[in-house]
């Protein structure tokens, strides 16, 4: 027993985990940087508003 072991059973049982929180991850940041689009937007829309009203 010894590296050889883990290698062979080590790696292949962790790997699925790994690439579930690879995927878990990615998903959650992508769903943050969405929100942080969709926020930005709206207060671009907002500022937008207030300048209009402002010109009137």
């Amino acid at each position: 027993m010894g590296w050889s072991w883990f290698l062979m059973t080590g790696i292949p049982a962790l790997a699925p985990l790994l690439l579930t929180s690879a995927v878990v991850l990615s998903w959650k940041w992508a769903k943050m940087i969405k929100a942080r689009e969709k926020e930005q937007k709206k207060k671009q829309k907002r500022q937008e508003n207030i300048t209009k009203v402002k010109r009137l």
